[in-house]
């Protein structure tokens, strides 16, 4: 059984939020939440609200499910839409630049058999 949490439009590149997610996709829960309060990020308390929103799901949705024992399975980042802005530049002229937001998706399940070893 997997369970998903994800937060939208979260106002950080994803990019700088993969570099995060990287670190704890394949992990244990509680050591993927170890890992995000030690990361010196900023998106990393955002990912770690999201980690402990799919825990809280998983003991929603299972009463006899040990929580010890639960996987992140998925974590991604996906673009979401980009603010377009105007920068004033030298002679009147102006300077476009995007500011990025990205959806972030962190689901946990149990364990494969051949994970668990690792």
């Amino acid at each position: 059984m997997e369970v998903k949490a994800e937060a939208r439009y979260v106002r950080v590149s994803p990019q700088k939020a993969r570099l995060v997610i990287d670190r704890i996709r394949g992990r244990k829960a509680g050591e993927a939440i170890t890992i995000l309060q030690t990361t010196n990020k900023r998106v990393a308390p955002v990912i770690e609200k999201v980690l402990r929103s799919a825990i809280a799901n998983a003991e929603n949705r299972s009463s006899d499910l040990d929580v010890d024992t639960l996987v992140v399975t998925r974590a991604q980042v996906n673009e979401g839409p980009r603010l377009k802005r105007i920068r004033p530049a030298p002679m009147g002229r102006a300077y476009r630049y995007q500011r990025r937001m990205s959806h972030i998706v962190v689901a946990v399940g149990a364990p494969d058999e051949g994970q668990e070893n690792a």
